[in-house]
């Protein structure tokens, strides 16, 4: 391989001091794998960075894109269309939840969610309830990293460098309850965290708040599962006080918790979703909002040809990330991936609890295909023990995810049990080998 000058490239989350010491680089990638420069294969157990759903390579996403750029490579957006938005369009809504009938088109999760936070007090401003700007999010929350999306996230490490964020934003706490250490799937305990919402209602009032935002699984911050029955008392005090839902279902959409979205997982609508990541297998940057019937309606009225929401993007529904979304839907469809994770959680659930007893695991929790194994951290060294397993882990060949102390596991939705096996070990001899 020929020397790559590695300084001019300022990487996104992510130690550079460290990385170009010891540099990491992937030059190609099919199936369950990655291939570095040299050649040497690694075991893809993080589905690239939660998108890869449907496995790298894909023909027809291939394809699909290299017909598009061929035929029709943009058309503006605004006042305008082709016709792949809206076949998209249509093809998502006949996987959503129901209720959610209209789609909303972005570049990314981080401007899905500015635009489902938009939506939110535009409507009830629609409605005549403008008084309604307070937005709620959740602590240990990560909704991307716009600043709609810092503020009503609750990671700190994402907040703190970047003063006082959007004003009118509160949290309520995190699910993360000690007594529910190693459960299997759903937690038992912790429905009644939700009622914390109650207390920034009384606190706030309720006609001053436009919307909650929680991650129905919140992923970033280490695979946290919600209590069994906390999502439905969620929607059920927002019901009560008129204040909109929105999950964000860019991590745990597409099937990662063995239903096409997590709503239907948990049975639980929001009335506003945003998506990303596994909507084009990760090939081409997209990301879109679903939105109830009656949020979409509450926009239109007034004259016809004016604009009802003053909000979009130059690529906004763009041909070739339509394309591969369509190319994605095709896949998934022909080879059953939106269910394929509740086939296989039986087998990973007993392949990651198996870390119950081993040095420095602390906690092990699971849904779908995702788990997080959350390591003790070292006095002093936050983060650091779990870094050194990542960096075990790619000397074996095999890619994990680390977040704070936790290692998240969330393999490409065709693996085998080959694969979760091949993980599993690799992981086992890690933390083996790190004090």
């Amino acid at each position: 391989m020929n020397e790559i000058d590695l300084d001019a490239y300022w990487m996104p989350f992510t130690a550079n001091r460290q990385f170009k010491k010891s540099p990491r680089l992937l030059a190609r990638a099919e199936g369950m794998h990655f291939w570095t420069p040299e050649g040497r294969e690694v075991l893809d157990g993080i589905a690239g960075l939660w998108c890869v759903n449907a496995g790298h390579g894909r023909p027809k996403i291939v394809e699909a894109i290299r017909r598009q750029a061929g035929e029709l490579d943009f058309a503006p957006p605004f006042n305008m269309g082709h016709p792949k938005q809206f076949e998209l369009a249509e093809r998502l809504v006949q996987i959503a939840p129901a209720g959610m009938s209209k789609v909303f088109f972005t570049n990314s999760g981080s401007e899905s969610v500015d635009t489902a936070l938009k939506m939110a007090l535009a409507y009830h401003r629609a409605r005549g309830e403008g008084q309604r700007t307070r937005l709620i999010g959740r602590e240990r929350g990560y909704h991307g990293v716009n600043f709609g999306g810092i503020s009503v996230g609750g990671m700190v490490a994402n907040r703190k460098m970047f003063g006082a964020m959007l004003a009118g934003v509160d949290h309520i706490r995190h699910t993360h309850d000690a007594r529910n250490a190693f459960s299997l799937g759903q937690p038992a305990h912790g429905a009644e965290i939700a009622d914390d919402l109650e207390r920034l209602v009384a606190l706030h009032d309720a006609s001053t708040i436009a919307a909650v935002i929680v991650e129905p699984v919140a992923g970033s911050t280490g695979v946290l599962v919600p209590p069994q029955g906390y999502l439905e008392r969620l929607r059920a005090i927002c019901d009560r006080h008129g204040i909109l839902l929105i999950f964000d279902e860019v991590i745990t959409g597409f099937g990662r918790t063995g239903a096409p979205f997590a709503a239907q997982r948990f049975g639980v609508t929001p009335d506003l979703m945003t998506l990303a990541k596994g909507l084009t297998n990760g090939c081409v940057p997209m990301g879109a909002v679903f939105a109830k019937q009656s949020v979409h309606d509450a926009f239109m009225s007034g004259p016809e040809h004016l604009i009802e929401f003053f909000h979009g993007y130059t690529y906004s529904g763009h041909p070739l990330a339509c394309a591969a979304a369509l190319g994605t839907l095709d896949t998934y469809a022909e080879e059953g991936l939106l269910t394929r994770a509740a086939e296989l959680e039986p087998y990973f659930a007993e392949a990651v609890h198996g870390f119950k007893g081993r040095p420095h695991v602390i906690d092990v929790r699971n849904i779908g295909l995702m788990a997080g194994i959350e390591l003790q951290p070292r006095e002093g060294e936050p983060g650091k023990r779990a870094f050194e397993v990542f960096l075990d882990c790619w000397d074996q060949g095999v890619l994990v995810r680390t977040t704070g102390d936790t290692i998240a596991l969330t393999p490409p939705l065709i693996a085998g049990r080959q694969h979760v096996d091949r993980i599993v070990a690799t992981l086992h001899e890690a933390i083996g080998r790190v004090a």
